[in-house]
Parts: structure tokens; C-alpha cells; sequence
């Protein structure tokens, strides 16, 4: 099962049914997986004729980072003063979440070195605490596409304190979508297909079953802060990244970019880079020196 957010607002929930969307009998996706699930309404709503937004937009969204041993090792090329590492983990700003087609706005007065990470997040069925991972399967509500957009250079100074979280967080940074498909459609997580394309040209190029930890044993490792019905958890990008790469430089996104992340048995999540002045109507603020 296929579950959309779309409209206008805060949108409507439904089930994506080929061209059109069996609407659902309640408010807000959080609301459907805090209720334990919805009943069909009756009505159906052509695809071709609607938006889809960010399917939910969570309590809290937990950004784990490092699980991956592939982008462990190209983050040494780099050189930061901490590692990247299993068990890294942050809370995301879930006003900067964002849904399919819609603009990452480069924000030049802030960043020059834009980035992209493709990442398979997972949406907590309901809520719970202190479970183990053989229990973890139990608390999976789904699974989603998630962008974590990055500025490389703030990244890099709030790297000096181990702390990076300003870099991830900025407005329209944390495209999400397109939608959330059910556990029944995907039994076996480790086993997706993984790629990030700007312009059509493959950036990153995986697996899900490349990671150093698997995701139940994430689940549980950090149930010890409590999760609600709906609250989205994040496992880590691949290699590939624009910052982490010998000729950074000439890969990190600019305005008129079209990001396609693209999970094998999800779908792809597609996210243009527009540009201030575009996006606002008026030349970006005062550079910030960071």
C-alpha cells in the first residue's frame, strides 16, 4: 500500500490506487498512524488532477547518521576532526521538509557548497521505547525517501565540535516522499536498490544491504528516546556525495538542478534547486560568514 498526503493546506490522506487516490477518513497522516489506520471515505481523486505533498510531516524526525560503511570510509577524504561513525544521531527541522517536486531553495547567502543524500527512512507505526531489534519490526509503519540536503562548508565548521545539524536543517532542506509504502510491500529492507541523479547523471549508486547495522538494530538502539505513532527515522546516506568526492567542486547542486532519488520498490522523489531570487522574489539577504 501506497500512502499520499496531497492538496492543498496541510493536504488529505489517501491510498495511491494506479491513476487515482482512494481518499481516507482522516486529517493528517500522523493522525492515521496515531489512530492505528483509516477507512475508506468512498471518494476517489485522479492523480492527474492533484498535488502530492510531503506524506507526513512528523513529531519528531530522528536523522541518524554513519550506518553506512561505504560513506564512513569516502568521509575520510576529507579530513574531519570527528568521524563519521554508526550511532550519530540528531533531530531533523521538520519545518524544512518539503514533498515531491517541490524546491530546495539554494540559499547562496548562507552556503556555496550545496550537497545531496539519498536516504531510506523509516516511519514508526506507533509508538513505543526500550525494545530490542528482534521487536523492531513490530514499530514499522513504512518506508519513505528522504533527501538530506547539505551545506558542505557550515558542515564543516560545525564539524570543530562534533556537532553538525544547522547544515541539514536549513528551510526547504529535507525533501521527502513521494510516498510511504507499507512493510507488506517491501519484506525485505536490506534488499533496495539505491540511486541519487542530478540531471540524469547517476551521483550515488548502491544498496541497501551495504549497511554496517541493520535497521531494526537502529530502531531499537535509539527507542531509549521514545517514539510517537508516525515519528520518521532516518538510516544514512551512501557514498557518492558531491563534498566527498576528489573534484567536489564541479559536482555540488546549483539553481536550474533536478534531483531524482530514486529507492527500488519505493519510487523516485524528485526535488528541483531554485534560487533565491527566484524562489522569494527578491536577491537573498547579506552574505553570512560562517
Amino acid at each position: 500500500m501506497r500512502l499520499v498526503t496531497f492538496g492543498e493546506g496541510e493536504g488529505r490522506v489517501g491510498v495511491l490506487d494506479g491513476d487515482e487516490i482512494t481518499v481516507l477518513d482522516v486529517g493528517t497522516m500522523r493522525a492515521y498512524f496515531e489512530r492505528g489506520g483509516a477507512d475508506e471515505t468512498g471518494e476517489r481523486v485522479p492523480l492527474a488532477e492533484t498535488r502530492l505533498r510531503a506524506p507526513i510531516v512528523p513529531k519528531k524526525l530522528f536523522h541518524t547518521a554513519g550506518n553506512f560503511r561505504e560513506h564512513e570510509e569516502e568521509s575520510k577524504r576529507v579530513g574531519w576532526t570527528h568521524e563519521i561513525a554508526p550511532w550519530i544521531v540528531f533531530f531533523q527541522n521538520v519545518d524544512a521538509i518539503v514533498g515531491p517536486d517541490e524546491p530546495v531553495v539554494y540559499p547562496e547567502h548562507l552556503t556555496e557548497e550545496l550537497d545531496y543524500e539519498l536516504e531510506l527512512a523509516v516511519v514508526l507505526r506507533k509508538a513505543g521505547k526500550w525494545f530490542s531489534p528482534e521487536e523492531a519490526a513490530d514499530y514499522i509503519g513504512g518506508y519513505v525517501i528522504f533527501n538530506d540536503i547539505t551545506a558542505r562548508d557550515i558542515q564543516r565548521r560545525e564539524m570543530r565540535s562534533g556537532v553538525f545539524s544547522f547544515c541539514k536543517a536549513i528551510d526547504t532542506f529535507c525533501p521527502l516522499g513521494p510516498w510511504i509504502v507499507t512493510p507488506d510491500e517491501i519484506p525485505e529492507p536490506h534488499d533496495l536498490a539505491m540511486e541519487l541523479r542530478v540531471n540524469g547523471e547517476p551521483r550515488q549508486v548502491s544498496h541497501s544491504g551495504r549497511m554496517s547495522v541493520t535497521i531494526p538494530e537502529i530502531l531499537s538502539h535509539y527507542s531509549a528516546l521514545g517514539y510517537s505513532a508516525g515519528d520518521v527515522l532516518s538510516t544514512g546516506t551512501v557514498s557518492g556525495v558531491a563534498g566527498f568526492s576528489p573534484d567536489a567542486a564541479s559536482l555540488y547542486l546549483q539553481p536550474g538542478d533536478m534531483m531524482e532519488a530514486e529507492i527500488e520498490r519505493i519510487g523516485v522523489l524528485r526535488n528541483p534547486v531554485v534560487s533565491w531570487q527566484e524562489a522569494h522574489g527578491e536577491p537573498a539577504p547579506p552574505r553570512v560568514r560562517w
